[in-house]
Protein backbone atom coordinates (compact mmCIF):
# COMPACT_ATOMS: atom_id res chain seq x y z
CA UNK A 1 0.00 0.00 0.00
CA UNK A 2 1.71 3.26 -0.99
CA UNK A 3 1.93 6.17 1.50
CA UNK A 4 -0.48 8.79 0.04
CA UNK A 5 1.78 11.61 1.44
CA UNK A 6 5.04 10.44 0.27
CA UNK A 7 4.52 7.85 -1.84
CA UNK A 8 6.77 5.05 0.07
CA UNK A 9 5.47 1.58 -1.25
CA UNK A 10 6.00 0.18 2.33
CA UNK A 11 3.41 0.31 5.58
CA UNK A 12 3.07 -1.60 8.71
CA UNK A 13 -0.53 -1.80 10.30
CA UNK A 14 -0.55 -0.10 13.39
CA UNK A 15 -4.51 -1.03 14.23
CA UNK A 16 -6.92 -3.32 12.44
CA UNK A 17 -10.58 -3.44 13.41
CA UNK A 18 -14.44 -3.91 11.90
CA UNK A 19 -15.97 -1.16 10.55
CA UNK A 20 -19.35 0.16 12.18
CA UNK A 21 -21.23 -1.91 9.79
CA UNK A 22 -19.51 -4.99 9.76
CA UNK A 23 -18.92 -4.83 6.07
CA UNK A 24 -15.19 -3.39 6.00
CA UNK A 25 -12.02 -3.69 8.05
CA UNK A 26 -10.83 -0.37 9.02
CA UNK A 27 -7.05 -0.64 9.34
CA UNK A 28 -4.50 1.95 10.34
CA UNK A 29 -0.77 1.99 8.68
CA UNK A 30 2.44 4.17 9.61
CA UNK A 31 4.67 4.35 6.29
CA UNK A 32 7.97 3.21 6.85
CA UNK A 33 9.76 5.73 5.25
CA UNK A 34 8.26 9.22 6.75
CA UNK A 35 6.26 7.71 10.04
CA UNK A 36 3.04 9.39 8.70
CA UNK A 37 -0.68 7.67 9.62
CA UNK A 38 -3.47 6.85 7.66
CA UNK A 39 -5.99 4.84 7.09
CA UNK A 40 -7.42 2.21 4.45
CA UNK A 41 -10.37 0.15 3.91
CA UNK A 42 -10.63 -3.94 3.19
CA UNK A 43 -13.95 -5.23 2.04
CA UNK A 44 -15.11 -8.29 -0.13
CA UNK A 45 -15.33 -7.61 -4.00
CA UNK A 46 -18.26 -8.82 -4.85
CA UNK A 47 -19.26 -9.84 -8.35
CA UNK A 48 -22.16 -9.60 -9.68
CA UNK A 49 -24.71 -11.88 -11.69
CA UNK A 50 -25.61 -10.66 -15.10
CA UNK A 51 -29.31 -10.14 -15.05
CA UNK A 52 -31.23 -11.82 -18.31
CA UNK A 53 -33.79 -9.40 -19.24
CA UNK A 54 -37.39 -10.75 -20.57
CA UNK A 55 -36.31 -9.76 -24.41
CA UNK A 56 -33.24 -11.49 -23.94
CA UNK A 57 -30.58 -8.89 -23.40
CA UNK A 58 -28.16 -8.99 -20.42
CA UNK A 59 -27.32 -6.06 -18.08
CA UNK A 60 -25.05 -6.57 -14.75
CA UNK A 61 -26.98 -6.61 -11.51
CA UNK A 62 -27.96 -2.99 -9.93
CA UNK A 63 -28.89 -2.98 -6.34
CA UNK A 64 -29.82 0.64 -6.84
CA UNK A 65 -32.50 -0.32 -9.66
CA UNK A 66 -33.76 -2.98 -7.47
CA UNK A 67 -34.19 -0.97 -5.09
CA UNK A 68 -35.85 2.09 -6.57
CA UNK A 69 -38.74 -0.49 -7.39
CA UNK A 70 -38.97 -2.02 -3.72
CA UNK A 71 -38.96 1.79 -2.07
CA UNK A 72 -41.89 2.49 -4.61
CA UNK A 73 -44.30 -0.87 -3.36
CA UNK A 74 -43.04 -0.45 -0.04
CA UNK A 75 -44.22 3.54 0.31
CA UNK A 76 -45.91 4.03 4.05
CA UNK A 77 -45.63 0.82 4.35
CA UNK A 78 -44.17 -0.69 7.88
CA UNK A 79 -41.03 -2.30 6.21
CA UNK A 80 -37.66 -1.12 5.09
CA UNK A 81 -36.68 -1.71 1.29
CA UNK A 82 -33.11 -1.36 1.64
CA UNK A 83 -33.25 -4.62 3.93
CA UNK A 84 -34.91 -6.61 1.44
CA UNK A 85 -32.68 -5.28 -1.25
CA UNK A 86 -29.18 -6.20 1.05
CA UNK A 87 -30.83 -9.56 1.66
CA UNK A 88 -31.40 -10.20 -2.11
CA UNK A 89 -27.73 -9.11 -3.05
CA UNK A 90 -26.87 -10.81 -0.48
CA UNK A 91 -28.36 -14.13 -1.86
CA UNK A 92 -26.95 -13.26 -5.71
CA UNK A 93 -23.22 -12.85 -4.02
CA UNK A 94 -23.90 -16.18 -2.13
CA UNK A 95 -24.92 -17.67 -5.42
CA UNK A 96 -22.48 -20.10 -7.71
CA UNK A 97 -24.32 -18.80 -10.63
CA UNK A 98 -23.26 -15.95 -12.49
CA UNK A 99 -26.05 -15.18 -14.47
CA UNK A 100 -30.10 -15.15 -13.60
CA UNK A 101 -33.08 -14.41 -15.12
CA UNK A 102 -35.33 -11.25 -14.60
CA UNK A 103 -37.86 -13.59 -13.47
CA UNK A 104 -36.45 -15.43 -10.58
CA UNK A 105 -35.00 -12.20 -9.58
CA UNK A 106 -38.87 -10.63 -9.11
CA UNK A 107 -40.06 -14.05 -7.72
CA UNK A 108 -37.47 -13.51 -5.17
CA UNK A 109 -38.54 -9.95 -4.51
CA UNK A 110 -42.07 -11.28 -4.49
CA UNK A 111 -41.28 -14.10 -1.66
CA UNK A 112 -40.24 -11.59 0.44
CA UNK A 113 -42.87 -8.95 0.14
CA UNK A 114 -45.42 -11.36 0.55
CA UNK A 115 -43.80 -12.47 3.93
CA UNK A 116 -43.55 -9.40 5.24
CA UNK A 117 -46.26 -7.30 3.98
CA UNK A 118 -49.40 -8.18 1.71
CA UNK A 119 -50.14 -4.71 0.24
CA UNK A 120 -46.45 -4.37 -0.95
CA UNK A 121 -46.05 -7.41 -2.49
CA UNK A 122 -49.64 -6.75 -4.37
CA UNK A 123 -48.10 -3.07 -5.36
CA UNK A 124 -45.09 -4.91 -6.66
CA UNK A 125 -46.44 -7.77 -8.44
CA UNK A 126 -49.00 -5.90 -10.08
CA UNK A 127 -45.93 -4.03 -12.01
CA UNK A 128 -43.54 -6.75 -11.85
CA UNK A 129 -46.73 -8.38 -13.49
CA UNK A 130 -47.82 -6.09 -15.95
CA UNK A 131 -51.56 -5.58 -13.77
CA UNK A 132 -53.62 -4.64 -17.09
CA UNK A 133 -56.98 -4.65 -14.88
CA UNK A 134 -59.11 -4.15 -11.93
CA UNK A 135 -59.79 -8.07 -12.17
CA UNK A 136 -56.31 -9.06 -12.34
CA UNK A 137 -55.84 -7.08 -8.97
CA UNK A 138 -58.61 -8.59 -7.12
CA UNK A 139 -57.74 -12.02 -8.80
CA UNK A 140 -54.14 -11.87 -6.66
CA UNK A 141 -55.67 -10.28 -3.77
CA UNK A 142 -58.27 -13.24 -3.42
CA UNK A 143 -55.02 -15.68 -3.71
CA UNK A 144 -53.35 -13.88 -1.25
CA UNK A 145 -56.29 -13.89 0.91
CA UNK A 146 -56.77 -17.96 0.12
CA UNK A 147 -53.10 -18.59 1.63
CA UNK A 148 -53.54 -16.10 4.33
CA UNK A 149 -56.52 -18.57 5.62
CA UNK A 150 -55.58 -21.43 4.98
Amino acid sequence: MKCPVCGYGESRVVDSRPSSDGTSIRRRRECLSCRRRFTTYEMVDVVHPVVIKRDGTRELFDKNKLLVGLIKACEKRPIKAEVIANDIEASLAGSLSREIQSSELGEMVLVRLKRLDPVAYVRFASVYREFNDVETFIEEIRKLQSETDG
